[in-house]
């Protein structure tokens, strides 16, 4: 085998059996994924349209709620082995379960295409500051590259990386909110009156908060299939994922205001407000780490879609594809102001599509959520396919009527979600005779008289 060959990963749709991450691993990875600007952006979305302090309270509320469903297919992934578009194997079919993916590969590509401009600004400021060469293209593609590399080396190469770098970027990230307390009046933020700038009440505030928990969904069991226990696989995902919510949104919130309440234009970029304090570095490289954290974690499940529509495929060549296809998209003008867009499009595709795949493992049964999943010949007839496409368009439909016709105050969210579950099991229960849960009834039996 060439040298280049043995320092590539060769993950596969199959199940692992070393279940490498224990507690502290996994909450590292979650801490590290979401300790990114986009949250960061996330945050500075919220003030001054609402009041600081009920902007923080929101980001708690909103991301304890909406990481359950992320623990819940975490968890599922955990119990099986298997990536997450595997496992909409089961309840969608075959076709299903291609079109899922493709609708995943397409969005995690978006937004790592955020991620990569992001990355190469952050890395961009920090080499012009050094050097004063600037030249934000190549930044891109240099940071493009990176994650590339770190992808093709599999889920242990990613672990080694997200430790070590959630670590530093905790550190980093304390260190600017120090500097950001020792310049500006932290507490004119508990008294500084709403604006209206982005059109951000309550209840679309919880929404987007939500919707970003639930952009990790589609991702959780590509990585907590390798936890070593179950409550390892909650326990770590819960505490890393609220906790990187409240640092990462809470400083995009601080940021915002005090730029708002010192008359500085409105900026999610806390570099602008250290710059001139010789700070703007440190937040500059907390930026460049938190985002190629998050990007390799995008490109690395974009990957596993891709290998699910094409299970043929080697594990290295849809992720050196994927990275190509990021590097060019990075470069579209303009992509960045999509941003808010794109978190609303990932609540309309993505909280049906999981809805109906919880629904169908905790509600209507287990049975055929093993490795029997990875034969395609033994999902030809699946019978509740058929429910579950047409409960997830229902949902997709409702999320988009909710969001862009007929905004429900409190938000789209978990309304589309409890509705789609509900819609597919009940779907199940009237139209479908032969159900996984009546399969599970007859494999216990079979157990016990044997």
């Amino acid at each position: 085998m060439a040298i280049w060959e043995r320092l590539l990963g060769h993950d596969t749709l199959d199940e692992h059996q070393s279940r490498s991450l224990g507690f502290f691993g996994t909450m590292a990875l979650w801490l590290g994924a979401n300790v990114v600007v986009t949250t960061i952006l996330t945050g500075m979305l919220l003030v001054p349209d609402l009041h600081f302090t009920t902007a923080i309270a929101i980001v708690l509320i909103g991301s304890l709620i909406g990481a359950v469903p992320l623990l819940l297919v975490g968890l599922m992934g955990q119990h099986t082995g298997l990536p997450s578009m595997v496992l909409t194997r089961r309840a969608y079919g075959p076709f299903g379960s291609r079109l899922i993916s493709l609708v995943n590969m397409g969005v995690l590509i978006a937004w790592s295409w955020i991620q990569a401009l992001l990355a190469g600004m952050s890395l961009n400021y920090a080499v012009s500051s050094a050097t004063g060469f600037d030249n934000l293209a190549l930044m891109t593609i240099i940071c493009e590259v990176i994650v590339v590399l770190i992808v093709l080396r599999g889920h242990l190469g990613i672990e080694r990386i997200e430790r070590w770098v959630a670590s530093v970027m905790v550190v980093l990230a304390a260190v600017v909110v120090y500097q950001i307390h020792r310049h500006y009046d932290l507490t004119a933020l508990l008294h500084m009156p709403t604006e209206s700038h982005n059109g951000i009440t309550v209840g679309i505030a919880f929404d987007i908060v939500v919707a970003t928990a639930f952009s990790w969904i589609s991702s959780s069991a590509d990585y907590n299939r390798n936890c070593k226990t179950g409550p390892v696989a909650v326990g770590g995902t819960y505490l890393g994922y609220v906790l990187a919510s409240l640092i990462a949104m809470g400083l995009g919130a601080t940021v915002s205001g005090i730029a708002v309440v010192n008359g500085m234009p409105q900026t999610y970029d806390p570099t602008r407000l250290l710059a001139g304090y010789g700070f703007g570095l440190p937040a500059a490289f907390v930026i460049f780490f938190s985002v190629m954290t998050t990007n390799v974690m995008a490109v690395y499940s974009a990957t596993l879609s891709c290998m699910n529509v094409a299970p043929r495929m080697s594990f290295w060549k849809p992720a050196l594809a994927i990275g190509i296809v990021t590097v060019i998209g990075a470069l579209i003008p303009g992509i960045l102001d999509q941003f808010q867009n794109f978190l609303l499009l990932v609540g309309a595709l993505f909280i049906p599509a999981f809805s109906v795949m919880i629904a169908d493992y905790f509600l209507v049964g287990r049975v055929g959520y093993d490795r029997s999943l990875l034969t395609a010949s033994t999902q030809v007839g699946r019978p509740t396919a058929p429910v579950a496409i047409i409960a997830y368009l229902c949902g997709a439909a409702l999320a988009a009527y909710w969001t862009l016709v007929a905004p429900l105050s409190f938000g789209a969210s978990l309304p589309v979600f409890v509705i789609t579950g509900a819609l597919y099991w009940v779907g199940v229960r009237l139209f479908i005779s032969d159900t996984p849960a009546a399969d599970s009834t007859h494999r216990s039996d079979a157990r016990t008289e044997g």
